[in-house]
């Protein structure tokens, strides 16, 4: 009880804050970035480099309510089929763009649904990504499942294609909470795709789930934590649910006094929080989890965890390439996102160029304070070391911000060996912590909830 006093002190329950996969966050992003601007940071790759590549699908099915996601819903293929001859044409531009000799070290599709393309789309799509660049010795390949919308034919498809890791979205197994966030999801139907993804030779299997739902209770999501450990997934996110019915307008169907309060939001994160360590998962930042094998967890323990679009990653490649509507890119000099709208992201590659709308080219301070933030919200510590041999920052300069950060959270944060550091017990407020090194004012942003 002291200790959520001490949180509550200090913001947790109040402050709304960014999940910072990204610096500056994309709110912050300008027109200044445009699509000659993306051409020149692809032209400026060098020649043999590994990069990563994001495929977005931005539709569904069904829209679910409890989603905040750039989505749109469909009871046809025929916009999907067009969708996926614009992503084969902007994938010829960026061909012609890139440099020789890039592979990928990692591929993944995500959106809305990419299991809504049937096989023949799945395998031509593939096809076009594989002829701009080939996947790396080592690649990974992965695809955001719906449970709802998978089949043989389409994994068969995709384990043919080189899908050698799927993403599952569970978010709550309760039917009383299903039926209010829109998703329904039976235990059955996921078991089942997750039987269907490893008999198809896809070992690694990650999964979603959220905490902070309406209804939900410590013993609801004690039984879907539960659940979802009889599928032995290897990688969790535990996410929590923002509830943003002014940006989501689907929210709006949600009602928001069946949502937990925050102090309730906590006891559930740290209800599924104990499950997990308690089956020997490796506990991996803010909210993911992992068996001691997959890549996170190696990655947090050789200091190689990083931050990005999708929460965590052990992946390290210097470039993230992105095709589709909305979709961000990120390179050393910037990001760079494509058109929101689907309409507005085709009719500039139907004219030949990028569709690039916004983005932010990175500053030295922005490469200084992302590191910070992404090691925070990594490692739970800045090594001072590492800092000041990497940035233009002196010895004296950094102590200097780590003494007005440390003035912000009195009693909180520790200093040892040179290293800023969040104590186990005050790691629910590394977002919160972690904004206080945002020159950005994040304050102000009303995109993300806190825990």
């Amino acid at each position: 009880m002291e200790q959520e006093k001490q949180l509550a002190k200090l913001g947790l329950f109040d402050a709304k804050v960014p999940r910072y996969t990204s610096y500056p966050t994309a709110p912050h992003f300008n027109n200044d970035v445009t699509p000659d601007t993306y051409k020149a940071w692809i032209e400026a790759i060098p020649t043999g480099s590994q990069v990563s590549l994001y495929v977005h699908v931005p539709f569904c099915r069904r829209l679910c309510w409890f989603c905040a996601c750039r989505t749109q819903g469909t009871s046809t293929l025929s916009p999907v089929a067009a969708y996926v001859e614009t992503l084969k044409d902007e994938l010829k531009i960026l061909k012609a763009s890139l440099p020789e000799g890039v592979s990928l070290s990692r591929l993944h599709w995500g959106g809305g649904t990419p299991t809504l393309l049937d096989a023949p789309m799945m395998e031509d799509l593939a096809g076009a990504i594989f002829d701009v660049a080939p996947m790396a010795k080592d690649g990974e390949f992965s695809v955001e499942i719906d449970p709802n919308e998978i089949d043989h034919t389409r994994l068969e498809a995709l384990a043919k294609a080189g899908m050698n890791r799927a993403s599952i979205g569970v978010q709550d197994f309760d039917d009383e909470i299903q039926k209010t966030i829109g998703r329904i999801q039976g235990y059955d139907i996921t078991r089942d795709a997750v039987e269907m993804i490893r008999a198809h030779g896809v070992k690694s299997v990650n999964a979603d789930i959220l905490f902070g739902l309406p209804h939900q209770t410590q013993a609801r999501i004690t039984e879907s934590v539960q659940k979802l450990l009889s599928l032995s997934p290897d990688r969790v996110a535990l996410y929590g649910y923002a509830h943003v019915p002014w940006m989501a307008k689907r929210q709006q169907m949600i009602p928001s006094d069946a949502l937990p309060t925050p102090q309730e939001r906590l006891a559930l994160f740290e209800t599924a929080r104990k499950l997990f360590l308690w089956d020997d998962y490796d506990e991996i930042g803010i909210d993911h989890f992992a068996t001691k094998t997959d890549g996170l967890s190696v990655a947090q323990r050789n200091g190689t965890l990083r931050r990005n679009f999708q929460g965590y990653t052990d992946d390290t490649a210097d470039v993230l390439l992105a095709v589709g509507a909305s979709s961000i890119a990120r390179f050393p000099q910037g990001y760079a996102q494509n058109a929101p709208a689907t309409s507005a992201h085709t009719g500039a590659i139907r004219d030949g160029h990028f569709s690039t709308s916004r983005g932010h080219t990175f500053t030295d301070d922005d490469r200084l304070r992302g590191r910070l933030i992404e090691a925070l919200m990594c490692d739970f510590r800045i090594d001072a070391e590492e800092i000041v041999d990497r940035f233009d920052i002196s010895r004296a300069e950094l102590n200097e911000m780590f003494s007005k950060v440390m003035a912000q959270f009195p009693d909180v944060l520790a200093l040892e060996s040179g290293a800023l550091v969040v104590p186990l017990e005050a790691r629910p407020l590394t977002r919160i912590i972690a904004r206080a090194f945002d020159a950005y004012d994040m304050s102000k942003a009303q995109h993300s909830a806190a825990i």
